[in-house]
């Protein structure tokens, strides 16, 4: 089963419009007692096949840089990503972390652009500007507007030619501090040290492999700038990078700006990938971890070949059959049949030498795990000895093939292909090879990959809740920290940094309108992209929906849609969609629930067949119902020891008082009392009130012209008629806003390494409200890299990963919330620091003319990169609905951005942001965190997690 999960952008993503799937009156009492459907018919998978192409064309500069271009105008935006051939499983003993902390070293700025490498691209109006480590590689990327490419690739170039200088014992320092709570921030979560073992139980002393990327304390502690600076001499040259240029671009205009701004960069050495054998076990290792966690995991490993072998994609698809699918093995047995497991997983980590088969099975509470993982291992053997069935294989492949041709639409995501085929294979089309395996691969191949490869020793771990073993924090003094002496760098000056030409406003989609002859409202725009259909069936209901007395109703409503329909059980709805290669997503925000399906074209009317009858025709039959209830109980238990959820858990009520629709957990998960007593009864009138023609409206975005869709859609809910029953509603009149109270809710959680601090309070504007000025504002303020709490907590003290504030679009009043992961040393210490920030721009600095430019440029030449796929296009629909915007809102933005002033933000932000009126979460270790936040002199309420 796969749980609805918790994260922190989750959290927040609750606040905008939901991303899911509905369904109607349900009489049955079984989950498929009107007869079976017929099987759905879909595409051919090598005629899915057919349809991945990347064009691409290569060359090589005289310092050995390899360039690969792809063409593609749908947009006028180019892709940059830059992959180095250096990863983790190049350091050297004594140095983990070395590649994870020079990416960041690359973002501070270099000899000729000196100051924040991200502030200078925030210029550009960049989409998907990041970077990232792994074992094999480290990768910078950025979509930039086509009259900006060539300062971006003055700036990739620079660092890459220029950045020694820039590189001093300061800066060394602070990112080594961001590192390190960038490490705390993952070890923090439930289960966040299984890694660590694992990597250490499958990999021998010395093995590339068995080192995390983010690395040791002791080791970050230990980098000196010497050995930082030999680090990118060795392996930051031009003969050990490659260069993907994605999007409107062609060779031609290509070559002479690569040897422009890259053609003088001297040669470096050659990084050869560390060699690394496939260890084996001499004797399985059983092990036990405890954590403070609500369910005990099990866990079992292999070392296995990497992305190269033969073996790769069969052992791929013989994960996903195991515990992969939601129609998987360990899905029907452990978690619908037998019902001892509340989620189960299996999936092929494949890396460039080596990779990890991971099964993790989490277990009901109450059952007792050893029998569970008695039984997981006879699962697992039987599998293993007796191998997947053709139509097993079948539906993987298909999946496989859909979601890689829906990862096309962005030219960022088809620059990564290629980068990762040349970087590994030599081969930009080895995507190709992977896709022609999957659609060739037999399930003799599968079962004799994983005989090869499982049979051999197990590592088998299980995670019981308990408490942690103590943590081995950074040092007061680290040793990397010390002054030393370090040769003094030459800098080389280059040409002037090129302007950025006039970029075009955004050309959004035109968007149409019909009716289906019931009434249901359809909301399109056509993109032709890729052969990809999205549509969304979306109700006015979301989280808001639940009565004050029966929290959680509505999300135990969503779970059980597709968990069997009055013609398809879980398990067929589930076999279905894998083999359509389509995705049913049930999910809710805080204002909209929503039944979503994307899908190749293809495809398209079996896959409406499926969504119409999970949204129409859900059983919700007593088994199911029991299964789910006990997994929802078991997830909120989790939710009790996630930083996350504690906090979006407690915050709500706090600002908007318990009886607002609002003023509930940002989660939607509810209570125990509520899930207890839900009777079936409950749900099926949750679901008539709520999920409902008469609450719809059909949102779709397709290549196909909207006549072909409107038929299709006519087909599977044209005939769906409303119940007799009223229509729900929300009352927003009885849940008056508190009087805001400012003060601190501290929330123990022991042995946490860093805090969470989750403030805010709920502004006097509504998101049907024009709120651009506001949020433009914010941009300097909480909400972008250089914001000012972001630049203070992280860019200046180094005491958090990342913090933000943002203005959370609800429909009806918005809540602004500061998101604050800090190291718990410095938890009191960082909400005096917000505290200061949010005080000094509210009152005597508003946003400088530097600020301004910023924004505006921003903000406005990003529009192309924002809109670039139909996901985008169809969130934009779908916003644009719920806050009450005209059609045309995204294509005025730029001009009405343009004209803002740096008056007018100031006015804002200061008319409704009132951090006086904050209340702040902080989930920490309360014997740590309490002395620290007593000091501040703010009312202090400590509890625990409810």
């Amino acid at each position: 089963m796969r749980l609805r999960s918790i994260s922190l952008a989750a959290l927040l993503a609750v606040i905008a419009p939901a991303a899911p799937v509905l369904a109607q009156s349900a009489a049955a009492p079984s989950a498929a007692t009107s007869g079976q459907a017929a099987e759905l018919r879909a595409a051919p998978v090598a005629e899915l096949v057919s349809e991945v192409n990347i064009p691409w064309k290569r060359f090589t500069l005289d310092n050995g840089l390899t360039v690969i271009v792809h063409e593609d105008r749908k947009a006028p935006v180019v892709a940059v990503s830059v992959w180095y051939n250096v990863g983790s499983k190049d350091e050297p003993a004594g140095s983990t972390g070395f590649a994870h902390l020079f990416e960041h070293l690359m973002f501070g700025g270099s000899e000729n652009a000196p100051g924040s490498y991200l502030g200078r691209m925030r210029n550009l109006g960049p989409s998907n500007l990041n970077g990232t480590t792994w074992f094999d590689r480290t990768n910078y990327f950025e979509t930039v507007p086509t009259p900006a490419l060539e300062q971006a690739l003055f700036l990739e170039s620079d660092r890459m030619g220029y950045l020694l200088g820039e590189i001093g014992q300061p800066v060394l320092d602070l990112q080594r501090g961001v590192v390190q709570n960038e490490k705390r921030q993952g070890d923090n979560q439930p289960y966040g040290m299984f890694e660590y073992a694992q990597l250490e139980a499958l990999f021998p002393e010395g093995h590339p492999y068995r080192h995390s990327t983010i690395g040791s304390m002791a080791d970050l502690d230990a980098a000196s700038l010497e050995t930082v600076r030999n680090w990118f001499r060795e392996n930051y040259g031009p003969n050990n990078a490659i260069v993907v240029l994605s999007g409107d671009i062609d060779e031609a205009t290509a070559r002479p700006l690569m040897d422009r701004y890259f053609g003088a960069i001297a040669r470096g050495p050659v990084n050869t990938p560390a060699e690394a054998d496939v260890p084996t076990l001499a004797a399985p290792i059983v092990a036990t971890m405890t954590d403070r966690v609500a369910t005990t995991r099990l866990t079992r490993s292999w070392a296995v070949p990497g992305l190269l072998s033969d073996d790769a994609v069969p052992l791929s698809v013989g994960a996903q059959v195991l515990g992969g699918l939601a129609s998987s093995r360990l899905d029907n047995l452990l978690v619908r049949d037998e019902q001892t497991a509340v989620e189960v997983s299996s999936s092929l980590s494949d890396f460039h030498r080596v990779g990890i088969f991971d099964i993790s099975v989490n277990v009901k509470p109450g059952v007792d795990a050893g029998e569970v993982g008695r039984r997981l291992d006879a699962i697992v053997a039987d599998f293993i000895a007796r191998g997947p069935t053709e139509e097993e294989v079948a539906r993987v492949a298909t999946r496989y093939v859909s979601g890689r041709i829906q990862s096309l639409e962005q030219v960022n995501g088809k620059a990564n292909v290629l980068a990762e085929g040349q970087l590994y294979a030599g081969d930009p089309d080895h995507y190709k090879k992977e896709l022609a395996g999957y659609a060739s691969v037999t399930p003799a191949q599968v079962t004799a990959a994983m005989q090869r490869w499982l049979t051999r020793p197990v590592f088998d771990m299980t995670i019981a809740p308990g408490e942690r073993e103590a943590y081995v924090e950074a040092a007061a003094s680290p040793a990397g920290a010390a002054p030393a002496p370090a040769a003094e760098i030459q800098r080389v000056a280059r040409d002037p940094m090129p302007a950025i030409g006039q970029v075009p406003d955004l050309e959004f989609p035109a968007v149409e309108r019909t009716a289906l002859s019931n009434g249901i409202k359809v909301v399109y725009a056509h993109v032709d992209t890729v052969p990809v259909t999205r549509v969304a069936v979306e109700f006015d209901a979301g989280y808001a929906a639940d009565r004050a007395d029966r929290l959680g109703a509505h999300a135990m409503m969503l779970d059980l849609l597709d968990e069997g329909t009055t013609t398809r059980d879980a398990n067929q709805l589930a076999e279905e969609e894998e083999r359509l290669g389509a995705s049913v997503n049930v999910a809710a925000s805080m204002d909209r629930t929503s039944a979503d399906l994307s899908t190749v074209t293809a495809n398209l009317a079996p896959s409406l067949t499926l969504l119409s009858d999970v949204v129409r025709n859900p059983a919700f039959a007593p088994a199911e119902i029991e299964r789910i209830r006990a997994s929802r109980l078991s997830g909120l238990a989790s939710e009790r020891t996630n930083p996350g959820a504690i906090a979006a858990r407690a915050l709500p009520p706090l600002i908007y008082g318990e009886t607002s629709p609002y003023g509930r957990s940002f989660t939607g998960s509810g209570d125990e009392a509520t899930l207890t007593a839900l009777t079936r009864a409950d749900l099926i009138a949750e679901h008539d009130a709520w999920v409902r023609p008469d609450n719809a409206t059909i949102f779709v975005v397709s290549d196909l012209p909207l006549s072909q869709v409107t038929a299709q859609l006519e087909a599977a809910f044209g005939d769906w008629r409303a119940p007799s029953t009223a229509r729900g509603t929300k009352d927003f009149a009885d849940g008056a806003v508190p009087a805001p109270t400012n003060r601190i809710v501290l929330i123990d959680r022991p042995q946490s390494p860093q805090s969470l601090i989750y403030g805010g309070a709920v502004l006097p504007v509504s998101g049907t409200d024009d709120l651009l000025t506001l949020n433009a504002a914010n941009v300097t303020l909480g909400s972008d890299f250089l914001s000012r709490i972001n630049s203070d907590l992280r860019e200046t003290k180094g005491w958090s990963y990342g913090v933000r504030g943002g203005v959370n679009a609800l429909e009806h009043r918005v809540p602004y919330i500061v998101n604050a992961p800090v190291q718990a040393n410095r938890t009191g210490d960082s909400v005096a620091a917000l505290i200061a920030q949010y005080d000094r721009f509210l009152n005597t600095d508003g946003v400088t003319p530097q600020e301004l430019e910023r924004t505006i440029n921003g903000n406005t030449r990003s529009l192309a990169g924002g809109f670039e796929t139909s996901g985008q296009i169809l969130g934009a629909l779908r916003s644009n609905a719920l806050y009450g915007r005209p059609d045309d809102y995204q294509a005025t933005l730029a001009s009405r951005t343009r004209a803002l002033t740096a008056a007018q933000m100031d006015e804002a932000a200061r008319q409704v942001i009132k951090p006086g009126q904050f209340v702040w979460v902080v989930v920490g270790d309360a014997a740590v965190v309490r002395p620290q936040l007593e000091a501040l002199g703010l009312p202090l309420e400590v509890r625990s997690a409810r």
